[in-house]
């Protein structure tokens, strides 16, 4: 606990990089609010900037995926055996990531890793594997749109759910109150 909070004040005084951004980007969205008086408050400023460090792990998850699909194809791979490699990869950097930073255990929370892995990768399986594949097959079997253009295209279904599911499931600390 002590080490903790050396962590903490080191991290007032010296915040880091990431902070300082964040810090930019709250100040610059409350500007532009202030424009028509409004203003986030802690808890909301707090939910959007979790959705927005949850989209760029989504991001990088969704490139690691990608390439990993097309290198798949191009080296003779079906099209979802492809999406299935890519997608084995991608949920190693999202589990990574999304307990590193965007769903931070609270205080005196204590995560056992393996669980949280476990449902992160159900989360990730029931939209990035399942559901991605299902629509995958609509758009390539059945409306013919290029199999390279069908993963882009799960995007706009499978990251809205995927967030809801890991911070409502995956991460969610016992007695975690929702925001």
């Amino acid at each position: 606990m002590a080490e903790e909070c050396k962590v903490n004040e080191k991290e007032k005084n010296n915040p880091s990089l990431w902070r300082r951004v964040e810090g930019l980007a709250r100040w610059l969205v409350n500007r532009l609010l202030g424009l028509v008086g409004r203003e986030f408050s802690q808890e909301q400023w707090k939910a959007l900037w979790q959705f927005v460090e949850f989209g760029l792990v989504g991001l990088s998850n969704t490139l690691i995926s990608y390439v990993v699909y097309l290198l798949g194809i191009s080296l003779g791979l079906h099209y979802l055996a492809a999406s299935v490699l890519g997608f084995v990869v991608s949920v190693q950097n999202a589990f990574y990531w999304n307990n590193k930073y965007v769903f931070q255990a609270g205080e005196g929370e204590e995560r056992v890793w393996w669980k949280t892995w476990v449902k992160t990768f159900l989360s990730y399986a029931s939209t990035g594997l399942l559901l991605a594949n299902v629509l995958l097959v609509v758009w390539v079997d059945l409306l013919h749109i290029p199999k390279s253009l069908g993963p882009v295209l799960n995007l706009l279904i499978t990251i809205p759910l995927n967030f809801l599911m890991n911070k409502l499931w995956a991460f969610r600390g016992k007695g975690e109150k929702q925001v």
